[in-house]
């Protein structure tokens, strides 16, 4: 995903709630839609999916809904392709409808402050006001009666992440501010307004009579979730040495989730939000010079490991930790420990208490596929969103009791299990894009992962889980994104590899086995899975688990297309299925509707020209996956990235979300100063409508979700 201030990934794109206790239990008549379908080998077919929460109790009533409409195999993709564009607007298909839906700033609920347009609300307004840079999202319908989790396609909670802020666009300007420092003086309050805008907004919202969408302000499952909502830490690490802090000396409690990209969801009616780039946020200004009383002894092995995760001295140019002592990693060397873990929260539950589940791993978790696997294990994909980086899945000790979904030990899945990591190798044939592979176990005293090698319990190898792929041999991938399971073929997974412009260059280099290489700074070679040198367009790989068995240990690979621009002639041409009609690059966002139709979604380099040429702004694409032909769906504004997507039950309504437009890059229409140079931040923030005002006129642009839907009330997309 997109990063403001400082790009370290590579990209080209430089509560007042009341708690809930009477949540009713509601059982969901079987159909095939995603979440059904993905719950592969239980019999889904047949399954009452229930969905509310077991701790409340209710009753068992099936709730009826319609089944998915038979699509013929001719319209499986059936509208028109949108044509490239480069204007400040959303496209989309001929006959679809896209509105603009809870923007950065919108009050959460019926009493929080309005959003001010000159972006001068405070840090506590912000913490009752959506967030900004929506990312990863998903739709919980409610069910029959109205307050729990069901299959209601009309009515539900949506629930997205927040990623960043573009400070050029979230601060106030004072009239007194330093021309060359317009964030001078930087504050505590700056910092905390920040904080306020990252992590998770809970929404309910409602379809009215005419198919619009409106926001139900008056409602109490209205929460906002961010950089300073305590959370629990659960699972091996928890109360780990590693993971204690002043503040927290029985490290169990972290305040906050940041930097929230892709998501997932659960059977059990729970969401998953991702921490991805967290580094970010620290900084070690004096490399470790100095460092907190007590922590002398963990003093090199914390630095080595700030370093394997990319934290600087000044990270991501944010500043908060010149006036916030929690992110000088000097001063609280294991805070940065506390984050990059996948977050778990009860959306049906406004009272319930965040939980990161450190089972599966801290890195920079890009989203969380989930999937029951045909013996009931849960399985959950991720991956780690930088150059060189790799590809794990979860598995559950437990087993996922079908005949309850919502109890309690379901609700508990995600606390124990085992992390593999992804081994790639080639094939017979040299050079096809094609291969096998192998899930290698993180299992503390397995494959080098012991003492000797600075891993003293299954904890360490968690906590430092990049340095544990390092030692056993784990693939590095060109920036491994989102993951994505195929709801019609049990254990066929894909993943977005998004770019690689180091992948292949001089002098060649891999990531060293114990785990000293400094963040995305390896430069490896090509390989069959990661085939182009300077990948500055990604690809779209795919696996089948052996035995379409999420829990298999091994696995058959191909890559389903390569993105770039066809006039290339050389190794590095894209695949046969990228034409004219189709050109895209950095393949991000990845996720499949219960058609089986896979959805793609891009953010990466919208300058229209040279390597980018005929490609304009970010985009959605769909692709048949049995054909392997993909057709534009939707258009971008400026500036930004498409991210995002997650439909109502009856799939007539599709969310997509537009994070940061306005960010202004490499834009073709850029403002530029009168020597001719692209505007910079400091410029843009005093001109904060100059190059996009979207999704509003004569307004900076804001972050929002895009209803999508049909003019007539159909299906999306067919």
């Amino acid at each position: 995903m997109a990063q403001s201030i400082l790009d370290d990934d590579g990209v080209s794109n430089p509560s007042h709630n009341r708690a809930l206790t009477d949540v009713v239990e509601q059982a969901i008549a079987a159909r095939p839609s995603r979440r059904r379908l993905l719950l592969t080998g239980l019999g889904a077919a047949a399954l009452p999916f229930l969905g509310g929460l077991a701790a409340c109790g209710g009753s068992d009533d099936a709730v009826a809904e319609p089944a998915a409409p038979a699509v013929p195999p001719e319209q499986t993709l059936g509208f028109s392709a949108v044509a490239v564009a480069s204007g400040d607007s959303v496209a989309v298909p001929a006959g679809y409808v896209a509105t603009a839906f809870l923007p950065w700033g919108e009050p959460i609920n019926g009493f929080a402050a309005a959003w001010k347009a000159d972006a001068s609300n405070t840090a506590a307004e912000q913490e009752e006001q959506v967030g900004d840079n929506h990312d990863g999202m998903w739709f919980f319908g409610f069910n029959a009666t109205g307050i729990g989790y069901g299959e209601r396609s009309d009515e539900g909670l949506l629930v997205m992440n927040h990623e960043y802020i573009n400070a050029e666009y979230f601060y106030a300007i004072a009239a007194d501010t330093d021309p060359a420092d317009w964030m001078a003086p930087f504050t505590f309050e700056k910092a905390r307004k920040a904080q306020a805008a990252h992590g998770v907004s809970v929404c309910h919202v409602r379809r009215a009579a005419d198919g619009s969408w409106q926001h139900v302000k008056t409602s109490p499952y209205n929460r906002r979730i961010h950089g300073n909502t305590p959370m629990s830490l659960q699972g091996p690490a928890a109360g780990h040495a590693l993971m204690r802090t002043a503040a927290d000396p029985a490290g169990t409690e972290v305040l906050g989730t940041l930097n929230n990209c892709g998501s997932g969801w659960t059977p059990w009616g729970t969401y998953l939000t991702c921490e991805e780039n967290w580094n970010g946020y620290f900084g070690a200004p004096t490399s470790g010079a100095t460092i907190a009383p007590g922590f002398e002894d963990q003093k090199a092995e914390i630095l080595a490991g700030q370093s394997r995760y990319g934290i600087t001295t000044a990270g991501f140019g944010y500043r908060w930790h010149t006036v916030d002592p929690r992110f000088d990693a000097d001063v609280n060397p294991n805070e940065p420990h506390r984050f990059g873990w996948i977050v778990e929260i009860d959306p049906f539950a406004p009272g319930s208490k965040p939980v990161k589940r450190t089972a599966m791993g801290r890195f920079k978790h890009e989203n969380a596929e989930l999937v029951v696997a045909a013996n009931g294990k849960v399985v959950v994909y991720s991956g780690d969103d930088e150059r060189n980086e790799y590809l794990y899945k979860f598995v559950s000790s437990g087993t996922f009791d079908r005949a309850n979904p919502t109890s309690a030990a379901n609700r508990r899945l995600l606390e124990q299990g085992t992390l593999y990591v992804a081994r790639f190798d080639a094939g017979t044939t040299v050079g096809d894009r094609m291969g096998t592979g192998v899930w290698v176990p993180l299992v503390f005293g397995d494959n080098g992962l012991t003492p000797v090698n600075g891993f003293n319990n299954q904890a360490e190898v968690l906590i430092k889980t990049r340095q544990a792929a390092d030692r056993v041999g784990a693939t590095m991938m060109d920036r491994p994104e989102w993951v994505a399971a195929n709801p019609k073929k049990p254990g066929e997974v894909y993943v977005t590899l998004t770019n690689n412009n180091r992948r292949g260059t001089s002098t060649a280099s891999s990531n060293k086995a114990d785990g000293t290489t400094s963040a995305g700074s390896a430069r490896p070679p090509v390989d069959e899975a990661n085939p182009r040198a300077n990948n500055v367009w990604g690809h779209i790989l795919r696996w089948n688990e052996a035995g379409g068995d999420g829990t298999a240990l091994t696995f058959a690979w191909d890559i389903f297309v390569l993105a770039g621009q066809p006039t290339v002639t050389s190794a590095r041409a894209p695949s046969a299925n990228v034409t004219p009609d189709n050109l895209f690059n950095s393949p991000d966002g990845l996720s499949f509707d219960s058609f089986g139709r896979l959805w793609i979604q891009t953010d990466g380099n919208y300058s229209n020209a040279g390597d980018y040429a005929g490609m304009g702004n970010n985009q959605m694409l769909v692709g048949d996956v049995a054909t392997k032909v993909i057709r534009r769906f939707l258009v971008g504004p400026s500036g930004c990235e498409v991210t995002g997507i997650t439909w109502t039950p009856d799939r007539k309504t599709m969310f997509v979300n537009i994070q940061h437009p306005g960010e202004v890059g490499n834009h073709p229409r850029a403002p530029k100063n009168a020597a001719g140079a692209t505007l910079g931040d400091n410029d843009i923030a005093r001109n904060a409508t100059a190059f996009s005002q979207w999704p509003t006129a004569g307004a900076r642009p804001r972050s929002a979700t895009v209803v999508v839907r049909r003019g007539d009330g159909g299906v999306v997309g067919t």
